[in-house]
């Protein structure tokens, strides 16, 4: 990637939006990028925390994996979205996995590179808390989820997640453009991809989604019988 197309991305990410176009510059100078292959490990639960990275092309998970070897997915993030800033703050190592789900590009920025940004522009700064603090909201309300729904509202809470995040408005309803895998899914919601499976049929049966391959679209009585 040019300086050009790093500077326009940079743009997009909800940290870096406020910045005028001459700290975009300096920005994009201090970032590196990194092509990764599909089911790579950017970085391992434990390690040393030296870098915030950004979705420059591709897909990540934040996994973590029990003694038995299951796997539990916390999160996803996409193209324009950033990840591994809680260890640049606390100095605390690495708090999960984070794996690639396809080939993906990645822009790193070191520790003292970030450190030095964030002396130089406190808006970042102030824009890493808000974004910190909806994360945070959200955990809060995944665990609730996990608490007071069944399994069936927790897959519909789900698809309802991912359509706001990455939807795109079609005739149908809201299509979910990038769907995870419904063993992804199952590992969202703590339950098995069987009843995942059960579950999409069965709101493809009473007309609230449509499925065609990977292909899902959310129809509005699916907002209603869910909400």
């Amino acid at each position: 990637m040019d300086n050009k197309e790093i500077c326009k991305l940079l743009k997009n990410v909800t940290i870096f939006s406020q910045l005028d176009e001459p700290a975009l510059r300096d920005l994009s100078s201090l970032v590196v990028s990194k092509e990764l292959g599909k089911d790579a490990l950017v970085f391992g639960q434990e390690d040393a925390g030296d870098a915030l990275f950004i979705i420059a092309q591709g897909r990540v998970k934040v996994v973590l994996y029990g003694e038995s070897g299951k796997e539990i997915t916390l999160s996803f993030f996409t193209e324009g979205e950033f990840f591994g800033e809680m260890s640049l703050l606390d100095n605390m190592p690495r708090s999960a996995n984070v794996v690639t789900t396809e080939n993906s590009v990645l822009l790193v920025l070191q520790r003292e590179q970030f450190k030095k940004h964030l002396v130089e522009t406190p808006t970042t700064a102030i824009n890493i808390l808000g974004e910190l603090s909806r994360r945070l909201r959200k955990a809060d309300e995944v665990i609730g989820n996990l608490a007071l729904l069944d399994v069936y509202g927790r897959v519909a809470r789900v698809l309802m997640d991912l359509a706001e995040k990455d939807g795109e408005e079609v005739e149908e309803g809201i299509l979910i453009r990038k769907r995870p895998t419904q063993q992804d899914i199952a590992s969202l919601v703590s339950t098995s991809r069987e009843t995942v499976s059960r579950a999409l049929s069965e709101f493809k049966k009473r007309g609230l989604l449509v499925m065609d391959g990977k292909r899902v679209v959310l129809r509005p009585q699916f907002y209603r019988e869910n909400d």
